[in-house]
């Protein structure tokens, strides 16, 4: 069964607790974006539910809601499991699901990912948690070991699971999911709809509703245009792209790892800041590449659906597809991904003569009209490198040494003498600092902080350049 859903609702129209519903007004939750509109009422009547909701639409606090809603709090045992497809989501969920369960003192919402040991994890397993979020194969490792005891569980939600089919977690999230109750609500949330979802759903789904909300995504926001290319000139057809628009912000979609590479390497080549995500990325290197996009000190990022998974970036001025995807819900929600709030992005395609049928089939689905242009009528004006405003610098130090992001800034501000206006993110992980800085003040930054102190010790500190 489909349902579908027209405006948003304010959430007192929800039978959720006075308590429940004050913390959601103080974290200005005002009405329900349109996926939780159509899918809280049916998951608090204690429905299976399958949906279909990108990364940005608000489905965290969709399941993160529904479960929260059926917990014993007076129960230490584990009573809801969110499986996610990478840590970086798992670590917003885990997140997100802590501010909405501030309405209680006592929720334990821990985090199952690598990064951190199982023993550290199964000793708070052990001091009692109502909810785990994890990804499949550390949820398995904790289940195989016996620290993670599924016997009080009553709700499994299943984040972003074409992703995890994507990447080859079917028969993990089978393991987990047939280790769990039988009597228990299953709430699957996917970006899009391929063949493998709906036999996941027959198998761990009882009789699920349909939740079913395509993207719309504002004309004026995003700008979309197509380029007709020869497949032997796409990688310098992204140059010839980015030198014409000059984004600051790129996320360049590739499908396959090899061509990844391969357009990195060109745009390093043509004086571009490149990085790329791929699979053979160990978490460490993983993590540092998304900092330094975020942080705005890399113009271009480059990497496959899979990789770029549960990826939420502010300020994306640019998304390149280097290839017209075969499937239009995979492209929508590509370029779903500049434009967001008040900015505005651009959503540039290249594709071949052959491509034509699948411009055709995108702009169907969209509902609007795509011409495909001639990149020849690019003009390029200003070939000069494409260099980002910030760069990174990496500090030896972290939580683990107390560090805060406020002992930083005033380092910053009281050693190196910056202004806020030249600091940008600061990240603050287990062992290390990240900062990015004005791309200018950068070296300076890094002698003044080395000659001086944080938090009253001397650090390491060095660019991490890309």
């Amino acid at each position: 069964m489909s349902e579908t859903i027209a405006a948003s609702q304010a959430f007192d129209t929800l039978p959720l607790s006075p308590a429940m519903l004050a913390n959601l007004v103080q974290l200005e939750y005002l009405s329900m974006t349109p996926i939780q509109a159509a899918s809280l009422p049916l998951a608090l009547a204690g429905n299976d539910l399958i949906a279909q909701a990108k990364t940005g639409s608000g489905k965290t606090a969709a399941f993160g809601l529904a479960l929260l809603n059926r917990l014993n709090t007076s129960r230490f045992a584990v009573q809801a499991m969110v499986l996610c497809p990478t840590r970086e989501l798992a670590d917003q969920v885990t997140q997100e699901i802590r501010r909405l369960a501030r309405f209680e003192e006592n929720i334990k919402v821990l985090s199952l990912v690598g990064g951190s040991t199982l023993r550290n994890q199964a000793n708070s397993l052990e001091n009692g948690v109502h909810i785990v979020v994890g990804t499949p194969g550390r949820i398995m490792d904790h289940m195989e070991r016996g620290y993670l005891k599924l016997d009080e569980l009553n709700t499994l939600v299943l984040d972003e699971a074409d992703r995890m089919l994507d990447m080859g977690f079917h028969d993990d999230i089978a393991f987990v999911a047939k280790r769990c109750p039988a009597q228990r609500q299953t709430l699957l949330f996917s970006a899009t709809y391929p063949e493998g979802i709906a036999q996941l759903a027959k198998q761990f789904l009882r009789q699920p509703k349909e939740v079913k909300l395509l993207e719309q995504h504002e004309e004026t926001k995003i700008r979309q245009r197509f380029y007709e290319v020869r497949d032997d000139e796409r990688l310098d057809a992204v140059v010839r792209l980015l030198k014409h628009y000059r984004p600051v912000s790129t996320l360049a979609f590739c499908n396959t790892k090899q061509q990844c590479r391969d357009l990195v390497n060109v745009l390093r080549h043509a004086g571009i800041h490149a990085l790329t995500l791929n699979g053979d990325l160990e978490q460490r290197e993983r993590d540092q590449v998304l900092i330094q996009f975020a942080n705005r000190s890399c113009s271009v990022l480059v990497a496959t659906d899979v990789a770029a998974r549960g990826l939420d970036i502010d300020q994306l001025e640019a998304v390149i597809n280097v290839d017209v995807t075969p499937d239009p819900e995979i492209h929508i929600h590509r370029i779903g991904r500049t434009g967001r709030g008040d900015e505005e992005g651009w959503a540039l395609s290249l594709c071949s003569p052959g491509d034509r049928r699948r411009v055709a089939t995108i702009a169907e689905m969209m509902k609007c009209k795509l011409d495909v242009l001639d990149l020849k009528t690019l003009e390029v004006t200003d070939d000069s490198p494409l260099v980002p405003p910030m760069s990174t610098l990496l500090m030896l130090g972290g939580r683990k040494d107390k560090i805060r992001p406020g002992d930083v800034m005033g380092a910053l501000a009281g050693e190196a003498g910056l202004t806020r206006e030249q600091v940008g993110k600061i990240t603050v992980t287990d062992q290390s600092t990240y900062v990015a800085v004005a791309r200018a003040v950068a070296k300076e930054t890094v002698r003044k902080l080395s000659a001086g102190k944080v938090k009253g010790k001397t650090v390491k500190v060095r660019i991490l350049t890309n």
